[in-house]
């Protein structure tokens, strides 16, 4: 890594504490707040799962016996399991009771295909998996597929069971800060997925500082639609709640008229999402010709891809609310900034860098000076205790992100104001080179979806002979009828002529994940398959 200048995010007060202090108190495993505020909170509402509503003794008490029945079922301390998975009371509570047998968790989304759950399954090389199949008709068919045993459980519903498997246990370390929590794997098109071996200390990092800038505590109701098999949905949303005392609401997927009415008649109020669930919530309520209820929502955050400005003013218009924003990566447990709470920017700032962080900003072209060039831009690198352990079984993918002394690269080009505010430029890897111009494709993204009639835009490199050109996917609002001069007009009024697309692609919907993040790489897939027009 070239050398830069090395900052560390200062010490802050968060909802009245120090953040130095509240890390003091970091527990050794997730589940010892969980069951802390068991005792501390009794009756205090803690999980709600469709019809299913639990209080924090109630929490408490199914972790226990489930670490009791997992332990009847063969699983020891070191043991790695797969939890085949959507968000439900199932997932949260065999986490915690794994967490309580020092057994690592992988946690897999059930509406991966067959091939890749495979995949993860051959790394990973579980004692055991569990499929959640009463939360997930995708958990049950992949449970068949595996021939995995039925099992009704009185309290977490209906599961599948794989099989018992030798496999040899890992090194159990006292410390929170070596012992592994969780397995997230990373979505890549290519390959072999990756496991981010993510510990203990690094997700209560997570969910005690940016769950107390969000002024998580007793009393507030979290909608949890956001994938615990994404780091998001786990550190930030999940534990985040169940950490601070609050009140957390297991969503298996996003349907905007459901997470409307619970906003309404459950009165939520903390909404976390990535920004493609506000534009779709915000295309249903326009469709429909309805207005929006929310009578206690006082906290909306949107993460996991970047948010553009037009988004933000837009969602913030119709919730009346400030639309904070946040930027991390699954190997950063994942937050790495945030805005905070009592921020209001109409910039597209993603916050500062989470207290006691450190982070520099290397130059992006290899025997670069000392510092990022004139512009301030560098590749971002972080350290701090939120930074993975690895790779799971993957020594080579790990030494390439992943320094001997600590240092995460997270590959993407940032920039840091005169106010300490974190912009994330791109990703160097989607850096599209053309003519000798840098492109960012966010840039572009946030043009092209200004138009009134576009919903989502994803902007991706082709290579062409000697240069490299700018192809958009777009998805426009239903039944709208955009030609392509009147968008490419649109365009040229607002962008130099080198980051103009030479390809509009119209798409009735861009590929994503369950939680709305654009898939890039599949798209990347179609330029690279050339069936695009020239």
């Amino acid at each position: 890594m070239a050398l830069s200048v090395i900052h560390r995010a200062p010490d802050e007060r968060i909802f009245g504490r120090l953040a130095s202090e509240l890390m003091a108190e970091l527990p050794d495993r997730l589940s010892h707040r969980v069951l802390a505020n068991a005792e501390r909170l009794g009756t205090q509402p803690a999980l709600v799962d469709g019809d299913v509503r639990w209080s924090y003794a109630e929490l408490g008490h199914e972790i226990r016996a489930a670490a009791e029945w997992m332990s009847t079922l063969g699983i020891r301390p070191g043991d790695r399991l797969m939890l085949v998975s959507e968000n439900s009371r199932a997932l949260v509570v065999m986490l915690l009771a794994a967490s309580e047998l020092d057994a690592w968790v992988a946690i897999v989304n059930s509406r991966l295909s067959a091939q890749e759950i495979d995949q993860i399954h051959d790394n990973c090389d579980p004692r055991r998996v569990f499929y959640t199949s009463e939360a997930s008709l995708d958990a049950s068919q992949h449970a068949q597929r595996h021939k995995a045993a039925p099992y009704q459980h009185p309290r977490l519903g209906a599961l599948h069971i794989g099989e018992l498997r030798d496999t040899a246990p890992e090194r159990v370390e006292p410390s929170g800060a070596d012992q592994v929590a969780a397995m997230i794997y990373t979505s890549g098109t290519t390959g072999t997925p990756k496991g981010v071996m993510l510990t203990h200390r690094g997700i209560l990092y997570i969910a005690s500082i940016s769950g107390g800038m969000r002024h998580l505590t007793q009393g507030q109701r979290v909608y949890g639609v956001l994938p615990m098999s994404h780091v998001f949905g786990l550190s930030s949303v999940c534990m985040g709640s169940l950490y601070n005392g609050a009140c957390l609401y297991s969503v298996p997927r996003f349907d905007a008229p459901a997470m409307l009415e619970a906003l309404d008649k459950e009165r939520i109020t903390v909404l976390q999402g990535v920004p493609a669930m506000y534009s779709r919530t915000l295309e249903y309520l326009r469709r429909q010709g309805a207005s929006l209820v929310a009578p206690a929502l006082g906290y909306m955050s949107a993460g996991g891809s970047p948010l553009d400005s037009d988004t933000k003013q837009r969602v913030e218009a119709i919730f009346g609310l400030p639309l904070h924003n946040g930027y991390g990566l699954t190997e950063a447990s994942p937050t790495i900034s945030q805005t905070r709470i009592d921020d209001r920017f109409d910039s597209n700032t993603v916050g500062a860098v989470l207290p006691l962080l450190e982070y520099r900003l290397a130059p992006l072209e290899a025997g670069g000076n000392q510092t990022p060039g004139d512009d301030g831009i560098g590749e971002l690198w972080v350290r701090g205790p939120n930074v993975m352990k690895g790779y799971f079984r993957q020594p080579e993918a790990t030494r390439a992100c992943l320094s001997d002394d600590g240092w995460l690269n997270t590959g993407d080009i940032a920039r840091v104001d005169d106010h300490g505010q974190l912009y994330i430029v791109g990703r160097s890897k989607e850096l599209i080179i053309r003519s000798g111009f840098n492109i960012y494709p966010p840039d572009v993204e946030a043009v092209i979806n200004e138009h009134p009639d576009v919903t989502l835009s994803a902007v991706v490199g082709r290579q062409v002979a000697g240069n490299e050109e700018v192809v958009a996917f777009i998805q426009c609002e239903p039944g709208a009828c955009v030609d392509e001069a009147t968008l490419r007009a649109f365009i040229a009024e607002r962008l130099s002529p080198y980051k103009r697309p030479s390809t509009l692609v119209m798409m009735e919907s861009l590929p994503a994940t369950a939680s709305g993040k654009i898939l890039k790489g599949r798209l990347r897939d179609l330029v690279d398959g050339q069936g695009l027009p020239e």
